[in-house]
């Protein structure tokens, strides 16, 4: 669908997404893999209660953040998310920068993810995955087959993407509903395997760290760990139902999100006194569950991890399609990101971002876990913009509301603390070396690409880039 003001086309997306299947984005964005793969991390650098106690504080912290999101999808019901937001807010320069942190965030989720499902594979079946030796990088092997694999998933998940959202819609529900389910039935499980008793889930807090230390460094990741809620805005102008419902559906997300991170530690944490001496250097998770649940709970948490997996990638594809179709439509990129296939979904952003992800598998987990790491930067900008922009839009007399302006003023002082915590080199949550030197490669990237956009989008007048961004014809 084209609607034309002046001399610029606006290329539109059909309205084809339900509330079932925003809500299931938010979810199973927000879990993917980390919640069944990470706790054994967590519990080691934080003990029981302080990973509970960071991740229940950082969905609560989460959820202030997204009050900015949900009265703005209201006003601008467009793809692009925090891309319309910022540019709304504070114009074209700042909504680029907003939208190069964030689309850095999302495609690196995109790639983790398919580099999970390998590492599940390796867990299983590690002599059918440790074939084909190819190199070590940064400690970690990496093998033909296990690239393979990686990017067959890639390509799979492209795919469905390219497919429509009837097809990714119905998946991403059904493989949400699937998880939520697995991961009530293992904690049920839990009470009566292996050597149950609450006093495994000691040490509470780790004795180095200690218990505020052993809480900031789970509560700094909170923009990585729920990163996924605010796919909702980039998929706003598909909508089946009203934008007012957009709220209600991100916090229903992130609390299911903070429920199922909090059971899965409990499960990993407190069946066995020592999880570390069951084998668990690999996957701490896995190896609680293979040693107490046999092979019964093992093939069930196999397949939660699956589904989780596969939900991030669903989810992330969408998100990162619509904010590249977004720029592309706006021409802060090429505007080949924003052609349509038959199935009305931009085709060339998919196949763009699946392109880019192809190269992480041959990175090796370990160096991609560096870029990885610097997501919850990117994140963070975006948060911080975007509250900023509720702030500002607001407390204009046309749109005033009190509400918002408060929670917007929260957000941004919620998302500098967490920048705080990411960049300065004193804090117990700042990024390593290698991650800080990705990070500085990305913003010099950004910079490069764009100056050479710098033209186009100056060729362009207010009035068609309000209409090209946030659909305004007058």
């Amino acid at each position: 669908m084209e609607n034309k003001i002046s001399n610029v086309e606006r290329t539109e997306l059909d309205n084809t997404m339900s509330k079932r299947f925003i809500w299931a984005i938010a979810y199973g964005s927000s879990i993917g893999w980390g919640a069944f793969i990470l706790p054994g991390d967590w519990l080691l650098s934080s003990g029981t209660l302080g990973s509970t106690l960071g991740i229940i504080i950082g969905g609560l912290l989460m959820l202030i953040i997204a009050v900015a999101y949900g009265g703005l999808t209201t006003q601008f019901p467009v793809s692009g998310g925090e891309f319309a937001f910022s540019y709304a807010g504070f114009g074209k320069y700042v909504s680029f920068i907003a939208s190069w942190f964030l689309a850095l965030g999302y495609i690196c989720v995109v790639a983790l993810n398919a580099s999970a499902f390998s590492l599940l594979f390796k867990f299983v079946l590690p002599d059918f995955l440790e074939v084909g030796y190819l190199y070590t990088i940064a400690g970690w092997d990496v093998y033909i087959m296990e690239v393979i694999l990686s990017s067959l998933i890639l390509i799979i998940f492209a795919f469905i993407s390219i497919r429509g959202s009837g097809l990714s819609g119905n998946l991403q529900f059904l493989f949400c509903l699937f998880m939520a389910v697995v991961v009530t039935i293992l904690f049920v499980w839990s009470f009566f395997t292996g050597e149950f008793t609450l006093s495994n889930a000691e040490p509470l807090f780790d004795s180095q760290n200690g218990m505020w230390t052993s809480i900031i460094l789970i509560v700094a990741v909170a923009p990585w760990m729920y990163v996924g809620f605010d796919n909702i805005p980039q998929a706003a102008e598909e909508f089946k139902f009203s934008p007012d419902k957009t709220f209600k559906l991100i916090v229903w997300g992130i609390i299911a999100a903070m429920i199922t991170y909090v059971l899965m530690i409990l499960v990993t944490s407190w069946i066995y006194p020592d999880e570390q001496s069951i084998g668990g250097a690999l996957w701490v998770t896995g190896s609680v569950v293979q040693s107490s649940m046999g092979a019964v709970g093992m093939t069930i948490l196999a397949l939660a991890i699956s589904f989780g997996v596969f939900t991030g990638l669903n989810g992330f594809y969408m998100s990162s399609s619509r904010l590249l179709f977004a720029l592309g439509r706006a021409r802060f990129i090429p505007e080949v990101f924003m052609k349509l296939g038959k199935n009305k979904t931009p085709y060339v952003s998919v196949l763009f971002i699946m392109a880019v992800c192809l190269m992480a598998p041959w990175l090796g987990r370990t160096a991609l876990s560096w870029i990885v790491d610097m997501s919850s930067t990117g994140v963070s900008v975006a948060f911080l913009i975007t509250s900023l922009v509720a702030v500002k839009f607001f407390r204009q007399k046309a749109h005033y509301n009190l509400i918002y302006v408060i929670f917007g003023v929260l957000g941004a002082l919620i998302s500098v603390v967490f920048l705080v915590l990411l960049l300065y080199p004193g804090s117990p949550a700042s990024l390593s070396t290698p991650s800080y030197i990705a990070l500085g490669a990305w913003i010099v990237l950004g910079a490069i690409f764009f100056l050479t956009q710098f033209r186009k989008i100056n060729s362009l007048t207010k009035e068609e880039l309000d209409y090209l961004i946030l659909n305004k014809d007058k």
